[in-house]
């Protein structure tokens, strides 16, 4: 099991955004959740998760935005589930605390815990990616997440009124085909790391 603990950066200076974003998260029916995200520190959320394509899929979006520290723990839980998160416990709860501690301080604000190998492995990866992510321009953003949508480069310059030539410079320039084939990597490793 995934366990995701999640504090946001800077509370004490902006807003504070772990409600909304919950809340946001708590309604995507497409990412599932065994336990919803709870609140469990006034600027900490922590949510319970069974499938690493999941974990990895919210990690990286909350980590990429630089406004959030992410701990990935991977491990048991105690059984019977309860209601909420807050109530849960177990090894991968305790992980995801030593984790995302570890994330204050981390590259990308992003680390992972658990007794596997893989999941320092993982770790390294997502901090690459992370990383990557982060120093994107906004028209590489622009072109790349239309890629992901399984648009063309064709269909993408169309949509975007530039070029295709533009649309594959946008591409490589943000290494969008480079992190698609390292994050399948590091979501094979977050699922090696849970067995």
């Amino acid at each position: 099991m995934y366990v995701l603990t999640v504090d946001q950066r800077k509370s004490r200076t902006r807003e504070d955004l772990v409600g909304p974003v919950m809340d946001e998260l708590n309604k995507d029916a497409l990412r599932p959740l065994v336990l919803p995200f709870d609140r469990t520190a006034g600027d900490e959320m922590q949510s319970l998760i069974d499938d690493a394509s999941v974990t990895l899929s919210i990690a990286m979006e909350l980590a990429v935005s630089g406004q959030w520290s992410v701990g990935i723990g991977i491990g048991e839980v105690r059984k019977p589930l309860p209601d909420n998160t807050r109530a849960a416990s177990g090894e991968a709860f305790e992980r995801a605390r030593t984790a995302v501690t570890a994330a204050k301080n981390a590259s990308g604000n992003i680390a992972v815990s658990g007794q596997s190998h893989m999941a320092a492995q993982a770790e390294a990866l997502l901090q690459l990616l992370v990383s990557v992510a982060r120093k994107r321009s906004a028209m590489s953003v622009e072109a790349g997440i239309l890629s992901d949508q399984g648009l063309t480069q064709q269909q993408i310059a169309r949509q975007l009124g530039i070029s295709q030539q533009a649309v594959s410079s946008r591409l490589q320039s943000g290494l969008w085909q480079e992190s698609r084939r390292v994050r399948g990597v590091a979501e094979s490793l977050l699922e090696g790391a849970d067995l």
